[in-house]
């Protein structure tokens, strides 16, 4: 690998310079690493959830971020959102396929943060 050398995608796709502050992905990627995005894309991926839904299963957060984090990662095509047309409107988000693939690496890191922390017996708090 010569010196300076960033990752970038497989030559024959577009090529992205991650490390570039330009790189569309990093904003990408800032949505998903972002203090909420990580727990809604982990809530989704057992079910689709309505609004209220996922903000009861998400401890902590606030409706004013939930709703920011949200329309983040539908512009971003990792989840999809349906409006239902009753009053109130209905609204129901679920991931993407892309939603999907990126949350499984995800779901994973947690599953095995939680595993060592169940075995070295450590407690919060």
């Amino acid at each position: 690998m010569r010196e300076g050398a960033q990752l970038t995608q497989p030559e024959t796709a577009r090529r992205y310079e991650v490390f570039h502050t330009d790189c569309p992905a990093r904003d990408m990627v800032d949505h998903v690493t972002s203090r909420w995005g990580i727990w809604v894309l982990i809530s989704l991926r057992s079910n689709d959830l309505r609004f209220y839904e996922l903000r009861d299963s998400i401890q902590g957060v606030s409706e004013k971020m939930l709703a920011q984090t949200l329309r983040a990662l539908v512009r971003d095509g990792l989840v999809w959102r349906k409006v239902e047309p009753t009053t109130p409107p209905q609204v129901t988000y679920g991931l993407t396929e892309f939603g999907r693939d990126v949350s499984e690496p995800l779901t994973d890191l947690f599953d095995r943060i939680t595993r060592r922390l169940t075995q070295s017996g450590v407690r919060r708090g």
